[in-house]
């Protein structure tokens, strides 16, 4: 099972990799489809980069759940867990390297994410096969990452005017460019 369980999660980072690259584009692919707007990036802000982890790796933990998740009774707190580590990586590592530099790479930027990525999975890698539970129960990580889900689509329409959700390409925020 463990053998099985490294597959999955580099399965998983496989998905979540080209998931989040075909999510950077979709929602201008789409013709600007509010349908897809909650799910892809709108803007090029940080906020927008860290659904595009978010909402592949949930959909992969849904499927691969259905497979090999309650094989582990840490399944929903291990991807919990990791999906977090991942989202919080991606401002973490950003705000710090270009806080240091003074300006950003494109192809750092995109490292970023499969960084997070990787060290999500593995984190999740870790917790499952060495059996490490930091819940109290299954049903509370799962509604996190649910309740996770529904603040990124809200967020998507209704963002703060902080530097997490500017547009780094136009200075704007959220979906609708006037605001």
């Amino acid at each position: 099972m463990k053998r099985s369980l490294k597959l999955w999660q580099i399965g998983g980072f496989i998905f979540t990799g080209i998931g989040g690259v075909l999510l950077h584009f979709l929602y201008d692919w789409s013709g600007q489809s509010i349908i897809v707007a909650p799910f892809s990036a709108v803007n090029e802000s940080i906020w927008e980069h860290m659904k595009l982890l978010f909402f592949p790796m949930f959909l992969y933990a849904l499927i691969e759940y259905k497979y090999i998740g309650k094989d582990f009774g840490n399944f929903w707190c291990a991807e919990l867990i990791g999906t977090l580590t991942g989202l919080f990586l991606i401002p973490i590592i950003f705000y710090t390297y270009s806080g240091i530099l003074g300006t950003t790479a494109d192809w750092f930027n995109i490292a970023i994410f499969f960084i997070a990525a990787g060290v999500a999975y593995y984190l999740e890698y870790l917790l499952m096969k060495n059996e490490i539970d930091l819940c109290k129960s299954p049903n509370v990580p799962f509604a996190v990452l649910c309740l996770t889900a529904l603040l990124f689509v809200v967020l998507t329409f209704v963002q703060p005017k902080i530097p997490l959700f500017r547009d780094m390409m136009t200075g704007q925020y959220g979906i609708f460019k006037g605001e």
